[in-house]
């Protein structure tokens, strides 16, 4: 028997906003407008604000799939766990598939199965957040020109353009030459109620990105005129006119619309009051506190959120090197040996991991001898500072970045380069400035420079959740050969585009929704054979 469409596994956030679902209908049952529903946002400000702070929070959760997936799962811990599997998947996050390490269906893609946790884990949580986004959007009136109204109404559409991208990504292959494809699910404000009785087929990827591209033009039109009033943030969990346009340039960039993402890059840089970390800034471990100067978008954590309390099941315990956590007994989170080896000598992103003597000059004496007593091996991470620079401490409750500047000036880079402008100064000035005052690179072939950008943020992005998506929007294949991955078979050189680089809809969900059936999923793949490691 079919049960409640998509949010079926999250249907007890329906009472967190029953007063806003309320709003829908009179007690005698005619439908309100929008404009009447806004007036009671407007009469008692707390509801929007408690829904706009649920989208935040749906960011950071404790095991929030606990009963959809009938198992206690420590890699279940809301946004940051899909920042984990997809780095995993790839080919520059290496780590030893064992017992400590929750990451090894990633490792092996075994977690393509439309019965694995992982893709459920996925699909819930990304919902989740269109869940609670939509019930932000439907109350307020799209014509309002209220300013605080107007920052609610963007920080729902900026986060629901957020889920779906992240979704159109992982579900079907890039924008470009896919518009036609299946996609996923469309669930809004506007159709949640059919939705939820008669399920929605899977989107074209054209009907998805365009539903993307509206949220986030929306939003950044808000935003401008909220900040125009006074409206602004209260901290870097909830998303500012810089993080919008950060966003779109993202979307643009994926979408190969090469002169916007550009101008969308400048604008983010122009708007945002965060600065590149400085090479002083990251001689050191260091992204660890949101208040850094070059974080423009992160989830807070505190010490007593569920995730910290736990102890172990959070982000920071799988990957931090010099922290209590699972890191400790997995052998930890190592970077691409071929990658690592690119690195100049005189660059300071070299230090962020240890060399093949197990140092780091960037390390205490303290911090060395973490390292040594857990006995890492060459190329662990040393990128991530434990919390409060306290060396093997169980607070896990390390804010996680989302977005920081020095994305913006990578994406300015090659999207200038990609549409004829001078992405190449843009790119050697940056690096130059911030990470390598040695570095030189020359060319006048578009492509190269573009190569060139995608090996930066390889390094500069490391560990936080986008290297997938590059790999993905870039065409990529998933060659592991050469990288250090010490179980041989987890070694792998996947052709780009191949059916197993793609997600596959939960089969709890086909099972939900009325509008899906087994032939409307990806096709299954199997996984990748093992190959000779070079």
């Amino acid at each position: 028997m079919k049960i409640k469409y998509l949010i079926a596994t999250t249907t007890v956030l329906g009472f967190l906003f029953s007063g806003c679902n309320d709003l829908d209908t009179y007690p005698e049952g005619s439908t309100i407008t929008s404009k009447q529903k806004e007036e009671v946002y407007t009469l008692d400000p707390s509801k929007p604000e408690a829904g706009v702070n649920a989208i935040f929070a749906q960011f950071n959760q404790y095991m929030p799939n606990e009963t959809a997936l009938g198992a206690s799962r420590h890699n279940d811990f809301g946004y940051p766990s899909v920042m984990m599997f997809t780095d995993a998947n790839g080919y520059d996050m290496v780590s030893e598939d064992n017992g400590y390490n929750w990451a090894g269906n990633n490792l092996d893609f075994s977690d393509r199965s439309h019965t694995s946790r992982e893709t459920q884990i996925i699909w819930n949580d990304l919902y989740a957040i269109i869940y609670t986004a939509n019930n932000v959007i439907g109350p307020i009136d799209p014509e309002t020109e209220d300013p605080q109204n107007q920052f609610y109404l963007a920080q729902g559409l900026a986060a629901r353009a957020f889920s779906y991208f992240n979704l159109a990504q992982l579900f079907q292959f890039n924008y470009v030459g896919n518009q036609s494809q299946l996609c996923v699910p469309i669930i809004t404000d506007q159709n949640s109620n059919t939705a939820a009785l008669e399920g929605a087929p899977r989107a074209t990827v054209e009907e998805v990105y365009t539903l993307i591209q509206n949220d986030i033009n929306s939003a950044i039109d808000f935003l401008s005129s909220a900040e125009e009033a006074g409206i602004t943030r209260k901290d870097k969990r909830y998303i500012s006119l810089a993080v919008a346009y950060g966003l779109r340039a993202r979307i643009n960039l994926t979408m190969q619309k090469w002169s916007e993402a550009a101008s969308d890059a400048t604008n983010a840089i122009a708007a945002s009051e965060a600065v590149p970390a400085s090479i002083a800034d990251v001689s050191g471990p260091y992204f660890s506190d949101i208040s850094e100067n070059n974080w423009m978008w992160g989830i807070i954590i505190a010490e007593t959120d569920d995730v910290v309390s736990s102890g172990i099941v959070n982000w920071i315990s799988h990957m931090g090197s010099l922290n209590y956590g699972y890191a400790n007994f997995s052998k930890g989170r190592q970077i691409n040996k071929a990658l690592y080896a690119s690195i100049a000598p005189s660059d300071v992103r070299k230090g962020w991991w240890i060399d093949e003597t197990q140092t780091s000059p960037y390390l205490t004496a303290e911090e060395q001898a973490f390292i040594d007593d857990y006995a890492y091996v060459p190329f662990t991470q040393v990128k991530f500072a434990p919390y409060k620079n306290e060396v093997g401490t169980s607070t896990n409750a390390n804010d996680i970045p989302l977005m920081r500047i020095e994305e913006m000036y990578l994406i300015k880079a090659e999207a200038e380069a990609m549409s004829g402008g001078p992405g190449l100064t843009t790119l050697v000035n940056f690096v130059k400035q911030y990470r390598d005052p040695n570095y030189t690179f020359s060319s006048t072939n578009p492509a190269q420079v573009q190569e060139e950008v995608f090996r930066h943020r390889r390094v500069e992005l490391w560990g936080e959740g986008l290297n997938w998506f590059d790999i993905m929007r870039l065409n990529k294949p998933v060659d592991r050969r050469g990288a250090g991955f010490p179980n041989a078979t987890m070694v792998f050189n996947i052709p780009a585009k191949d059916p197993i680089l793609l997600w596959r809809i939960p089969e709890a969900e086909i099972q939900a929704n009325p509008a899906l059936t087994d032939a409307d999923n990806n096709p299954a793949a199997p996984t990748p054979n093992p190959v000779a490691d070079l």
